[in-house]
């Protein structure tokens, strides 16, 4: 353990945790160098367990000894940078959840034919920016049978801090990459495609035909504007959860999580 306390927020190697935007921490212009910050003990050791690499720690000082001790001795010999509580939120912008930041190695993206190999339900996240939501349809995918998840490059990044940290740690658990023409890849691949859109063609989605598919791929689209008429119309499926009380549509992130229920693999 390389333990470093700091007593100032321009001490070198902190800026990770607070100085760069996620833009910068991304670093699209060489994605082998991006990093992306977990959050808490039990997001951190989900991540270590899957295989991410540590790049530095930021723990309060009384977690060193207690709930990071574990994993600053799994992490080996990184920085582990320490310091006054408030010294931290400042640095940070905001009090530390459970006390333990972790800065790790952001892996290059996988092919789509690889995700997708012994796939038989994924979905497709097209054009969500939100990225409270994009961590819940994480963390229902992984929870509800979701054996992949593809986004657009119109939606937000799944190793946002935030989305990492509504997901708990279900961005490490369920595979995932980008997709540029979800419907013809797909179906390049095998997969019956289902968009999740309000048409006059579209069936309930508890559909005879569209539950027995074997390969189905679900596709779920912007929080306000819905999916493009492109997708829909290029689609196998229109599909549609019937909906009371003059409700005419859920949350994204929520009519992910009954769509994956209702489609899971039987």
């Amino acid at each position: 353990m390389a333990l470093i306390e700091i007593t100032s927020l321009d001490h070198p190697g902190v800026e990770i945790f607070g100085k760069l935007t996620e833009s910068q921490l991304r670093n699209r212009l060489d994605p082998g160098k991006g990093i992306f910050i977990a959050e808490s003990p039990k997001v951190i050791r989900v991540a270590l367990s899957k295989g991410y690499t540590p790049v530095a720690l930021l723990c309060e000082r009384r977690h060193i000894t207690g709930d990071a001790a574990d994993i600053i001795a799994e992490c080996g010999d990184i920085p582990v940078y320490t310091g006054e509580r408030d010294l931290l939120a400042s640095l940070t912008g905001y009090t530390l959840t459970r006390g333990v930041l972790c800065a790790m190695r952001r892996p290059m993206p996988t092919p789509i034919a690889d995700v997708c190999r012994d796939a038989s339900r994924v979905v497709v996240v097209d054009g969500v920016v939100d990225t409270t939501n994009i961590g819940a349809i994480f963390r229902s995918a992984a929870a509800l049978g979701i054996d992949a998840v593809l986004l657009t490059p119109t939606s937000c990044d799944p190793l946002n801090r935030r989305s990492i940290r509504v997901s708990m740690g279900s961005v490490f658990l369920v595979p995932w990459t980008w997709v540029d023409d979800p419907v013809k890849d797909l179906s390049e691949l095998g997969f019956k495609t289902a968009a999740m859109a309000l048409r006059d063609n579209s069936v309930s989605i508890d559909d005879p035909g569209l539950c027995s598919e074997s390969k189905l791929a679900i596709i779920m689209g912007t929080e306000g504007d819905g999916l493009a008429d492109k997708v829909i119309d290029g689609a196998d499926y229109v599909v549609r959860i019937p909906m009371s009380h003059d409700v005419d549509s859920l949350n994204v992130a929520a009519a992910a999580a009954v769509a994956f229920w209702q489609l899971r693999r039987r």
